[in-house]
């Protein structure tokens, strides 16, 4: 399985890029709004995903590591397919979704092309527990609005997800009014410390 592709944007139309990959071009469908932020001729990075078919491969790309799981996510809910799974990301943000799974929000799902009112019941009901921790009667999201990108860092640096989130859930979920205003690189630091002090006890 493919699970990353570096390369040039040779393409970019429609909801399609190809990605010219060592003189390869591969075809991905991807999020609308990671095309619409494409250029021709740009170096891209991009987290993929392979669904065999009877007939051909379809490839899916994403920006961003909480995207594809956010996809994967979405795939494993009966009766989402990758096109809706697609749609949802090219309508919403990973963060905005999240929220509404998590909330409960099943009116906001629906605004999703393609995505009825009892599948995105469905989508709740199989999903929120993934996407919230419990804390008093408060829900902390995750990963919040500027976690993404610490998640992805930590990811990349060899910790698991499960680790990844409780620590992202530490930084952001102490009651430190400052955390929502460091930067990715601050967020960073103090997760890995968390990590760090639970791992020493």
């Amino acid at each position: 399985m493919i699970g990353m592709l570096r390369g040039k944007v040779w393409e970019a139309a429609g909801e399609r890029l190809v990605l010219d990959v060592n003189g390869v071009g591969y075809i991905l469908s991807v999020p609308n709004v990671l095309l619409n932020k494409t250029k021709v001729g740009q170096d891209l990075t991009l987290y993929t995903h392979l669904i065999p078919k009877e007939d051909e491969f379809l490839f899916f790309g994403f920006g961003t590591m909480a995207e594809k799981q956010l996809f994967l996510a979405m795939l494993s809910v009966n009766g989402i397919g990758p096109k809706t799974a697609l749609s949802i990301l090219s309508t919403f943000t990973v963060e905005q979704v999240e929220s509404a799974i998590a909330q409960e929000n099943v009116g906001l799902l629906t605004k999703v092309p393609g995505l009825g009112k009892k599948t995105a019941q469905r989508a709740v009901l199989e999903l929120k527990e993934k996407f919230k921790i419990r804390s008093g009667d408060k829900f902390i999201l995750e990963p919040a609005v500027a976690g993404s990108d610490v998640l992805d860092s930590m990811l990349a640096l060899g910790f698991s997800l499960e680790e990844a989130r409780w620590a992202l859930s530490q930084v952001q979920g102490q009651g430190l009014e400052e955390a929502q205003n460091l930067s990715t690189e601050q967020q960073l630091k103090l997760a890995l410390r968390y990590l760090s002090a639970a791992n020493t006890r």
